[in-house]
């Protein structure tokens, strides 16, 4: 808006070709008089404004409308968001005009689904997206699988006391069925509060407080000494926080740009658990040609005890299944070595590097999608260091192809890999099946 950019041509009728020339010069400086907004019946203007990059009196910016725009569509209340900026009273004033269309903010969701980490499932949400057109967040849930049922429940108000601060309130209890893959069932409840905000656009920082209970139960005779010696209740009682930096140009479906978030979890605040957690993760995305999109991504993280305290099976890293392919759930890592049970490590890192595709033939709107990758990671460092115990910080890769759908039913993802480095005492899958549906 402050530039008056006029192009000089110059036409060459034998060669046919046009040199062009831009001159750009400074133009009057224009600024904001107001903000109309209409359409929106239950939403307050409030949130609507808040959203805004420009306030009445600023600068006209075309780079910040574009991103307010992004911003208000990302909120997920308006079916339709449209922003123009028209003439004011003045030659040196424009008028930025909001129109929008509510769209439902409730959501009643059934669900019924399979796959391979949870066996078949179940699950029941309600949630509010807007409540009280205020914009703030309220959802419980219950999931229901054969082996373990989740309850949680959660409240954020993503402008607390009005300012940019996001607050929020969790609780949760959930059950875990282990006996096939270690002799015994996890239970855990608790809650916590947390606060998040951003340092700058891409730059956001966020806090949390929880407080927890665990129980380890109905140990199977057969399990690992090392099972058995973690039987009973323990509290937690951690102070976490996270500094992500985001470059996606969508955070969901990704295409392009890169994040990067650095995770920090110290136990020992009260309780009986004393522990220091770092997980750094990151992904770069590039589109390699419409619809091709290639990513690499990759995650480590280190835990470890203090004041005397190990650190204890179930705040312990696990690999294989969703994080690793080709691997069985808690597949890779240290092993008991008599009974063959996972006992988690202290250290651990993953690499994904995937190419996902269309399918050729096939009509856009059936939603289907085809995936290239290659996994590969570690996982190592037990609690327990002694010769009842199998690990390596050896390397596992994997390479396989996938097919996502995103059917009438809801996602389905298929993948078929092939554990092409592995130890003898790893767990290998080939077939990693999930599917689930929501009407």
């Amino acid at each position: 808006p402050f530039l008056d950019v006029q192009p000089v041509v110059d036409r060459d009728r034998e060669t046919k070709k046009i040199n062009l020339t831009y001159d750009v010069q400074e133009g009057a400086r224009v600024f904001v008089e107001r903000i109309d907004i209409v359409g929106n019946v239950r939403t307050i203007d409030k949130v609507i404004r808040r959203e805004f990059l420009l306030a009445e009196g600023d600068a006209f910016s075309n780079s910040r409308l574009r991103r307010s725009v992004n911003r208000l569509r990302s909120l997920g209340f308006f079916g339709k968001v449209d922003v123009n900026n028209v003439p004011g009273t003045q030659e040196d004033r424009t008028i930025v005009q909001v129109e929008v269309e509510e769209k439902s903010t409730g959501e009643l969701s059934l669900g019924a689904g399979y796959s391979t980490e949870d066996g078949a499932l179940g699950d029941i949400s309600l949630r509010e997206r807007n409540l009280l057109g205020r914009g703030l967040d309220l959802k419980a849930s219950f999931r229901l699988s054969q082996r373990g049922t989740e309850f949680e429940t959660s409240y954020t108000d993503p402008y607390f006391l009005d300012k940019e601060v996001a607050f929020g309130v969790d609780a949760f209890r959930t059950t875990r069925d282990n006996q096939d893959i270690g002799g015994y069932d996890m239970m855990a409840i608790g809650g916590g509060l947390r606060f998040g905000y951003q340092l700058t656009e891409i730059l956001r920082e966020s806090w949390r407080y929880t407080l927890r209970q665990d129980e380890i139960s109905n140990i199977d005779p057969t399990a690992s000494r090392f099972i058995k010696a973690s039987e009973g209740e323990y509290v937690t009682s951690s102070v976490g926080h996270t500094l992500t930096y985001d470059q996606r140009n969508n955070r969901l479906e990704p295409t392009e740009g890169y994040y990067f978030a650095l995770t920090t979890d110290v136990a020992g605040l009260g309780g009986d658990v004393k522990y220091v957690r770092n997980v750094l993760n990151g992904a770069k995305y590039w589109t390699v040609r419409p619809r091709w999109v290639f990513a690499l991504v990759g995650e480590g993280g280190y835990i470890t005890g203090f004041g005397g305290e190990d650190v204890r099976l179930r705040d312990r890293f696990y690999l294989g299944g969703d994080n690793l392919r080709g691997f069985a759930s808690s597949g890779v890592g240290p092993r008991d070595v008599s009974t063959d049970d996972p006992l988690g490590g202290k250290i651990y890192y993953t690499t994904t590097a995937e190419l996902s595709m269309p399918i050729y033939g096939v009509p856009d709107e059936l939603g289907l999608s085809g995936k290239i990758f290659a996994d590969a990671g570690s996982l190592f460092e037990p609690e327990d260091r002694s010769d009842f115990v199998r690990d390596s910080a050896a390397l596992r890769a994997s390479v396989g192809v996938g097919v996502g759908w995103l059917s009438p039913f809801g996602p389905i993802r298929v993948d078929v890999a092939q554990a092409l480095l592995k130890q003898e005492f790893d767990k290998t899958q080939t077939l990693h099946f999930k599917f689930g549906t929501r009407f």
